[in-house]
């Protein structure tokens, strides 16, 4: 078994593994290099030999038990016709939704515009430096597409004025992104992923009353299929408010926390593996910092199922020396 099915399945506390949010990526000189000469984002993530490289890039650097497919969450929408650019210091632009567009798109066009995501994961699960480590795989939650896709860019906060005004279309649309993410996951399975983790980013905007039409429910859905498929299921609800209570109601196989919340208070409440929650601003400091809040994360959750991560994505500013010396203290502890 591999360190994360040791910890998600079978609820192992002894060993602590580790793998990082956008390990692939911006912080490192040799994924800059590949960037700098293919400026169309989504072009490279549809690129099977370069994403393979950039998602293989950290795994021949540090000793991660898991590599995350090189890719993104908006592969969704763009696979359903909505087109996508990405721009410097802006970030996505989505263009205007036309839902009878999307509605009319089919199963075989959409894996057909997203097919080489799947070649990229099974050229990754298929290369040695993988043996006894996991390809996780990944979608966008169901709330979170929906806000790029009506909102048509980063909410940064906040939401189109008239978001809810009309109901007809989220719920139509909620229907149309449920069914893609299935097809999206069974074909990321289908291609060596052997754990999904399912990221939702702007679960912190919403109000209470509006969690279980938005977020638990639709989210339910696609945990109960991804479990239906025998893969373990993380779930990242970022900034959500009440973490126990989400897991009492999507009931994922493990939960990754953000770095707002209490370690503390969720060690206490929360009794499935978590994932995460040290703050990526902690790599930007000094070694003894670093040492100090990664032990502090690894005591607390000493005698329970915990996966090392951070509660956020790893800054492009990070010295790469200090993501080493990271996964050494985790290792060594």
């Amino acid at each position: 078994m591999t360190p994360l099915h040791e910890i998600i399945v079978n609820k192992n506390t002894k060993i602590k593994p580790i793998w990082i949010m956008r390990q692939a990526g911006r912080y490192l000189p040799e994924f800059r290099e590949i960037r700098s000469k293919n400026k169309d984002f989504i072009k490279l993530c549809l690129n099977p030999i370069l994403s393979t490289e950039i998602t293989l890039q950290p795994l021949r650097r540090y000793n991660f038990d898991a590599a995350i497919i090189f890719s993104d969450i908006l592969m969704l929408p763009y696979g359903l016709n909505q087109n996508i650019e990405f721009k410097k210091n802006f970030g996505p632009i989505l263009e205007k939704l036309d839902l009878d567009k999307i509605s009319e798109v089919k199963e075989t066009d959409f894996v057909q515009r997203v097919q080489k995501i799947y070649e990229a994961i099974k050229n990754v699960s298929n290369n040695n430096i993988l043996k006894d480590k996991n390809t996780i795989g990944f979608i966008g939650a169901p709330w979170t597409i929906l806000v790029y896709m009506i909102n048509e860019q980063s909410p940064k906060k906040k939401l189109k004025k008239d978001f809810f005004e009309n109901k007809n279309l989220i719920d139509h649309l909620l229907i149309i992104i449920e069914k893609f993410l299935k097809i999206h996951v069974k074909n990321q399975i289908d291609n060596g992923a052997n754990v999904i983790q399912i990221f939702d980013s702007w679960a912190g905007l919403l109000e209470d009353k509006d969690l279980p039409s938005y977020i638990y429910n639709p989210t339910f859905n696609l945990v109960k299929y991804i479990k239906s498929l025998n893969t373990p299921v993380i779930c990242f609800p970022r900034n959500i408010k009440n973490y126990k209570k989400y897991c009492d109601f999507v009931g994922p196989d493990a939960i990754c926390i953000d770095y707002e919340i209490d370690p503390v208070k969720i060690q206490k409440e929360i009794n499935i593996p978590i994932q995460g929650g040290m703050d990526p601003k902690i790599l930007l400091t000094d070694v003894q910092t670093l040492k100090k809040e990664a032990k502090r994360y690894l005591d607390i959750f000493k005698d329970h199922p915990y996966i090392f991560n951070l509660g956020h994505g790893v800054l492009p500013e990070t010295d790469p020396g200090m993501m080493d010396y990271l996964v050494k203290t985790v290792k060594d502890y």
